[in-house]
Order: C-alpha cells, then structure tokens, then sequence
C-alpha cells in the first residue's frame, strides 16, 4: 500500500468500521429466516396472504431487533472512542503547532517525547536515546533503541525515553498500524453457536421437506385437487417450522445484553453472547489480567544484602525518565522516581548530572556521570549480568550470580548498580564499564491482581480452561503462575510452536498450560488449532497485536482502554479489565443459550408430532383435520405464548458446564416425544370421531383446543430437567404467557372471532375430557423425558 501525499484523507483507522448497512446485512446470516423466506413466498403466491402476512411479520420483527440491538452497541462504541482525542506537536511551514492527530498530512515535523503516542509512521531526522516500545505492534515487550540504521518510528508504538523528530511517511491504512488492523477486516470465522445454528437449519430442512413431499403426493393420489394438497402441504412445512425462533433467540440475547450492561459488559454482536456462555477455554496475556500490569519497586539493597538508601539514590541519579508534572520514560526508571516520590525521598543536591547515556541494547545497561565536592564518579545500571560481569570479579561476584539467578526464580525483575571513581575532562563511554564496584540491586514485581484466583477459582468451577499467552519469557510466566496456583507444568515459547506444523500444534496445543514468547502471528496459530474440532474458544487482548487473534476467536473480548483496531475486532467490550467480569458474562451467555434450547427442544418435538398427526389424518379423514387458517392461528397463539421464554428462570446445574448445540439430543427429541404427541393426537381423534361423532368444523375445533393446550403446557416439562414446579419454578413471565393462550384457545370457538376462524363452540363434557387428555400427556411426557435422559447419560 503506497504512502498517502498531503491532503490524502484523514490520518484515522477506518478499515473495521461497521456500517448500518453491514449490520443489517449481519442479521440475514440465519438459515432459518432462509426457511421461513420460502415458504411464505410460496404461500403468498399460492393464494394465502393471510399466512405469508404473519410469517412476514415474525421476520420483519426478528430482523428488526437484531439489527436495532446490534447497531446501538455499534453505536455505543464509536460514541466512546469519539471522547478520545489525540494531539501531536508538529512543525508545519516552519511553525510549532499543536495539531488533531487526524490532521497530520505527508511531510509534516513531528516532535516526539518521553510517553508520546507516536500518531503517524515517521523517519526520523534529529533523535537522541530514543527508546520506543513497539509492543503494540510486535508484542516484544523490550523497548527498541533508535540508531542510524533503524530510523524509522510507527504509528500507535509509544516513547519511552529520549526524544526526536522526524517526517510524516505515511498516515491512516497506509501505516504499518493501519496495515495490520486491516489484516482483520475480513469476514470473522463462523462462531461454534452460528456453526450450531446452520446445522439445525439444514435438520429442518430436510424433515420439512421429506413430510411436505410425502402430503402434497399423498393427498393428490387421494384424488384431492392438486392446488389445495399443495396448500396443505405447505401449511403443514410451515407448522413444522419454529418460526419464531430468530425472534426468541433475538430477544434472548437482547435481554442477555441488558443484563450484562449492568455488569460492565458492552455486547457488540449479539451472537457472541451464546459463544460467551459456550465457552470451554479462555486465553489471556498475563501482564493486567493475571498480574496488576504496574511495576512496583519492592527492595533496593547494597552489595551485603541490606536496605540500603544510597542504593536508590544511585538508581535516581542513573536514571532517563523525564519528571513534568508526571514521570515519562521507561518502566525501570519511572517506576524507581514513582518509588522515591512516594517516599519523599530525593538525591543528594550537591551532585550534579555531567553526561547521561541512555539505556543500550547492546550492552544492556545504561551509565550517567555525576559530579560533586571537585570529583567525578562513574554510574553503571542495567541487567544483572551485564553489571557483574563489569565489576572486579571476586568471589563475592560470582555468589551475586547465584543470588540473582533465585531472584529470578522468585519472579522478581532484577537490576543492578556499580560505580568508579573518575578523571574530569575525560571522554566517558560504554568502554568505561570495567574494574566497577558493586553497589547494589533494586528488585521489582508485578504482583497479582487482587482476587484473581477467586476470579480463576470461578472460573474453573463454571468448567473453562484458562491458557496464558505473552510475549514474556517463560521465566516470569512460570513464576506468576506459581504464584496464583495457577497450572504451568508445559509452556510452549514462541520458538518452539515455529517449529511445529499445524497439525502437530493441533496435536499438542490442549496439553500445554502456557505459550511465551507470542507474537500476532503466533498467537492466530494457537487459536486456531484450539479451535479445531468444534471448540469454542475465547480471547482477552487490548493491543493491536492481538488483533488477529481476537477476530479468529469464537469470543473476542476487549477491553474500553484498549487499543481502537482491538476494540473494533472484539465482540465483547469490558468497561473494566477483571476476571470476574468474565465470569458473570459466562453465566449470563449460558442462562440464554439455555432458554434458547428450551424453544428449539418444545418446539420441535411437539411441532414435529403435531403435523406428523395431521399429515396422517388427513390420509384417513374425508375433511382436512384442520384448516390452514386454523393452523396459522395455532402456531401464532403457541408462538406468543413462548415469547416470554428470554425471561425464564435456570436451573443452577445449567451453569454449570459449557454447552453445545447437540443434534442428537435434538433429533432423540424430535423422533421421541414426536410420536408420544401423535400418540394422544390420534387418540384426540377417535374421541371425537367415534365418541362425539365430530365432523368438519366441530372436529377442527376440538383438535384447535387440544393440540394448543399440549404445544404450550408441554414447555414446564421440557425446560428442565427437574420435577416442574416443584424442584424447578419456572419464571413468573412464562406461566403467565402460557396460562393466557391456553385460556384464550378455550374461550376463542364461544366469540365471534372464533367464527371467523370456522370454530364451534364445545360441549361441556367434550372440554372436560380434552382436559383430562392433556393432563395424563403432560405427565407422561414427563415419565419418558425421564427415562430418555437417563438412557443419553448411559450412552455418553
């Protein structure tokens, strides 16, 4: 991608943006509303407008509140990110000036300093011990040092020490940034629940189209006119169907939404809700999610072991960060400042700073020379080794060796000090560090976060794995893991997993506790070998260089102070960085997803049994067993009475584990209590037909009844596992929903509405004994709900 020229668009990162248009589009990804689309096509071309009427209206409604949900936390975050505002001091025709980062052009100045976001990909002119972390971009947490061969500053990489100034390369997708944020900005993955989804979409497919072939050649053969099997048969496809189905998952994962917006969890794609509960293993950084993410200065100590002050002040006085107001620069270093100002300790005034050299790569380490009382002395910081292997090697020396090496072990971040006495006037370098006097150490650690293993207990107890991936080294992993009991027998570095193929990853990839070392591309591959095999899995990240893993993940989650391309890519959007949080959103995801079964279960048992039994009675009948109005009425009363279901309680054993869309639990449903309700439908039949001798709109009517007070009661047998209502209450919503239709299909054949529908009014004693019908149907449903979970448990 060629750099943009000045006056080229805004220097923002647009290739994630969601449009309403896309959002829209989103809600169409459902074979279901694919089903329900042909057949009230087919029924509004064949002469029933009232039927493709109805239908219509569930999809209007369905897509409706999926995209109005959707797009307002779409709409919640850009809102959010707009209260963020970027400037950058910039030299433009020969003036200093304080510019919007989205108005830097090609060939502008930009001055950089010590905790500056450098806002464009820069080539450095003027630089002096320039550190930047590019941790965003690489998620190599070692800050890199400017040189003549290394010129260039990117986009979104922060300065640690030191300042420069350079030109404005490239701005907006034309950064390396922008390239890498539009490396995610294709399709996401198919999510496990959306998997799940399309494969009970193909299920209905072919049992409706198996019944509505067999009635349509039946009932023609029968010598019915064509038109009218026709008719028929597609009423009965689309009784088959549970056509509110994408409202109910809609408006669960609404209510889902709601809920969690009150936790501090911002849904930005409903769908990741059902992946959240289906969780089985979350992957996390250790730096802010494990670990506080904040250096703390915990001891500095002389060459004896002891506190020691003058330890410190060493460390003050050897030191790059930059005090204005607040301390810039490295993490050592400001945190060293952090820790003095916290003690309200300063450096003795008589020393006076005479040259400072940043910290250096090369030899890890970084010296400043100070003066005072007419002398002149050398002062050597950096990484252990580098230290002691500049000092007067002694046997003492080789004991600090050891003495570091359990530090480390002890998790702890570890740097030492040594100085020299100098000459004045001499030229001081790097070279200078030799024959040094030890002075001490100062120790650091990033202790846990408070409550992370109750957090991590949680989440064990709701059965996720949690698998840690960052770029530290597998040292400092082990240890914080150590630390909060956390599993770390197998890490896997970076190195390591270069080395394996994708299948050999996949092979080994639920076996190993941690991966260190990570970088984007690294982290992609793990996702997505623990990903093979159907897993659902989730990612915690806030840099842009987890961008590609959380858009491969099932459940993306970031956090509001994340990098924008992170938030942008994630699904899920935490106001606070906290385990916890997570926890609740697992649980919330898995009350809907089980509330979404309890539909698809009731649903397509009874539905299944239901024109099972009026495919068949319409073979051995001279009327149809009921009209096409009628059926439309029946399966628009049902739905009704099952949109309350969002708001039903779970049982806690729901919560328990992760869930999976089960087709042959589905299909044992289907195939078990379909022929339990076509059992009693045909039994419904001969009462009527031989007992009350019913015929035409006085069977239909007596049918109307029964088969509404089966469909909507059976669900307070269906939606646990337990016995209903005594072990198990079902939400107050839900009774209410149901007690109502069941009322209204009782009353509706004594009104005039029910004449419109061609219902008769029923007798007395044929009405008490449709009630004993559903009362002995719901209680062996219950009998055998039993005995089928009893024998899945057996054979699992």
């Amino acid at each position: 991608m060629s750099p943009l020229r000045p006056g080229e668009g805004a220097n923002e990162i647009t290739s994630n943006k969601t449009t309403a248009w896309q959002v829209l589009l989103r809600q169409f990804n459902n074979p279901l509303l694919i089903i329900l689309f042909v057949t009230t096509t087919a029924s509004f071309f064949l002469g029933d407008k009232f039927s493709s009427l109805i239908i219509s209206w569930m999809m209007v409604l369905s897509v409706g509140m999926g995209f109005w949900n959707e797009y307002r936390a779409e709409k919640t975050m850009d809102d959010l990110l707009k209260h963020i505002s970027f400037t950058a001091t910039v030299i433009r025709n020969g003036v200093k000036q304080s510019l919007p980062v989205k108005n830097l052009r090609v060939g502008d100045q930009v001055l950089l300093y010590p905790g500056g976001v450098v806002p464009a990909d820069l080539k450095l002119s003027v630089f002096k011990g320039l550190e930047v972390n590019e941790s965003v971009l690489s998620g190599e947490s070692v800050p890199v040092t400017k040189n003549n061969e290394d010129k260039l500053v990117y986009m979104g990489t922060i300065v640690n020490s030191g300042t420069g100034q350079g030109e404005v390369v490239a701005i907006g997708n034309s950064t390396k940034f922008g390239q890498l944020s539009s490396s995610v900005g294709s399709a996401k993955p198919e999510t496990e629940f959306q998997k799940g989804l399309r494969s009970f979409g193909v299920l209905l497919v072919r049992a409706i189209s198996l019944l509505g072939i067999m009635i349509f050649v039946f009932n023609g053969l029968l010598g019915r006119p064509w038109l009218e099997s026709a008719m028929f048969a597609i009423t009965v496809a689309i009784g088959l169907t549970p056509e509110l189905l994408p409202v109910i998952v809609t408006v669960s994962l609404s209510h889902g939404a709601k809920q969690l917006a009150k936790k501090d969890i911002i849904v930005k794609q409903l769908i990741a809700i059902e992946d959240l509960g289906n969780m089985e293993v979350l992957c996390c950084d250790k730096t802010g999610t494990l670990t506080e993410g904040k250096l703390r200065l915990v001891s500095h100590l002389n060459a004896s072991g002891s506190s020691d002050n003058h330890v410190l002040e060493l460390a003050l006085l050897c030191n790059s960060a930059v005090i204005h107001h607040k301390v810039f620069g490295d993490a050592i270093d400001k945190t060293i400042w952090d820790y003095a100002q916290e003690k309200n300790f300063r450096p003795d005034g008589r020393f006076t700073k005479i040259i400072e050299q940043p910290f250096d790569f090369e030899h890890r380490a970084m010296f400043t020379v100070i003066a005072a009382s007419g002398r002149r002395e050398y002062i050597f910081k950096g990484a252990p080794d580098a230290v002691l292997s500049a000092c007067r090697q002694t046997d003492e020396i080789k004991k600090h060796h050891t003495q570091v090496e359990k530090w480390y072990t002890e998790g702890y971040r570890v740097i030492a000090i040594a100085t020299k006495p100098v000459r004045i006037g001499e030229r001081y370098t790097f070279s200078d560090a030799k024959n040094l006097k030890l002075a001490g150490f100062i120790l650091f650690s990033d202790p846990p976060k408070p409550g992370v293993r109750q957090a991590l207990d949680n989440l064990e107890n709701l059965g996720i794995g949690l698998k840690i991936i960052t770029g530290d080294n597998e040292f400092v992993t082990k240890n914080i893991c150590s630390r909060i009991d956390v599993k770390c027998d197998k890490v896997l570095t970076g190195p390591d997993v270069d080395q394996l193929s994708d299948s050999q990853l996949v092979d080994i990839v639920w076996s190993v506790d941690a991966f260190a070392r990570m970088t984007p591309d690294r982290k992609l591959r793990v996702i997505r070998a623990l990903r093979t095999g159907n897993h659902t899995v989730g990612y915690i990240g806030d840099g842009i260089n987890d961008a590609p893993a959380l858009h491969e993940a099932d459940a993306g989650i970031s956090v509001d102070t994340a990098v924008d391309v992170a938030k942008d890519t994630a699904s899920i959007i935490l106001l606070k960085k906290n385990l916890n949080v997570i926890v609740d959103g697992i649980r919330e995801g898995r009350r809907t997803f089980s509330n979404t079964l309890k539909y698809i279960l009731m649903g397509t048992s009874s539905n299944f049994g239901n024109m099972f039994s009026m495919a068949g009675a319409s073979l051995l009948l001279t009327f149809l067993p009921m009209t096409p109005p009628q059926i439309l009425l029946t399966n628009a009363m049902y739905d009704l009475s099952q949109l309350s279901i969002p708001t039903d309680n779970v049982d806690p054993e729901e919560l328990l584990a992760p869930k999976k869309w089960d087709l042959r639990l589905i299909k044992r449903y289907m195939t078990f209590f379909g022929p339990i309700s076509s059992v009693y439908d045909f039994l419904t039949f001969g009462l009527l037909y031989f007992v009350f001798h019913a015929r035409g709109s006085l069977f239909q009517t007596g049918w109307f009844v029964e088969s509404l007070m089966t469909q909507i009661l059976v669900i307070f047998i269906i939606r646990t596992v337990r016995f209903p209502f005594i072990r198990s209450r079902p939400g107050p919503l839900l009774v209410l929903t149901a007690l109502v239709m069941v009322l209204i299909a009782v009353v509706l054949p004594y009104t005039p509405l029910g004449t419109f529908f061609s219902l008769t009014p029923l007798l007395p004693v044929m009405l008490l004994t449709l009630f004993g019908l559903t009362l002995t149907y719901l209680l062996i449903v219950d009998l055998g709900k039993r005995y089928l979970l009893r024998h899945l448990a057996a054979h699992t």
